[in-house]
C-alpha cells in the first residue's frame, strides 16, 4: 500500500472527519463566548465593581520604559492579571456552556433509546393477519 493511499484511507475514515468538524465549530464558538464575555459580560461586571476594565488591570514591577505604542522597550515589567482574568472567566463560561450541550445532548440520546423501534412491515402485515383471524 503506497504512502498517498495509506493517507487517504486515514484522512476519509469517519472520526477524523468529525474530529476536524469539531475542531473548526470549537473555533467558531471559542469566538463567540470571547466576544460575549468581552462586549456583553464584563462591561456590567467592571460598572458594578466601580468601572474598572479587567483588561487594564496590571501590576507594575520596576521602571518600565514604553515606547510610543504602549510596548515595554526596557527598564521593567507590567503583569497583565486582568487579561489572565478575562481568559479564565472565558474558560469558565466555554466549560458551563460545553456542559450543558452534553447533558442536553445526554437527555436527547436516552429519550430516543427509551423509545419503542418501529416494527418493519413484516411485522406489521402479521399484525394486521393477526388482528384479522381474531375477529368472530
Amino acid at each position: 500500500m503506497s504512502l498517498l493511499s495509506e493517507f487517504k484511507a486515514f484522512a476519509l475514515r469517519g472520526n477524523v472527519v468529525d474530529l476536524a468538524v469539531g475542531v473548526v465549530i470549537g473555533a467558531a464558538f471559542g469566538k463567540i463566548v470571547s466576544s460575549l464575555v468581552d462586549n456583553v459580560i464584563m462591561p456590567p461586571i467592571g460598572y458594578l465593581i466601580g468601572g474598572i476594565d479587567f483588561s487594564e488591570l496590571a501590576l507594575t514591577i520596576g521602571h518600565p520604559v514604553l515606547n510610543d505604542k504602549g510596548i515595554v522597550t526596557g527598564g521593567g515589567v507590567i503583569i497583565k492579571y486582568g487579561v489572565f482574568l478575562n481568559t479564565v472567566l472565558q474558560f469558565v463560561i466555554i466549560a458551563i456552556a460545553i456542559f450543558l450541550l452534553v447533558k442536553l445532548m445526554n437527555r436527547l440520546v436516552r429519550k430516543q433509546a427509551d423509545a419503542p423501534p418501529e416494527p418493519s412491515s413484516t411485522d406489521r402485515l402479521l399484525m394486521e393477519i393477526r388482528d384479522e383471524l381474531k375477529k368472530p
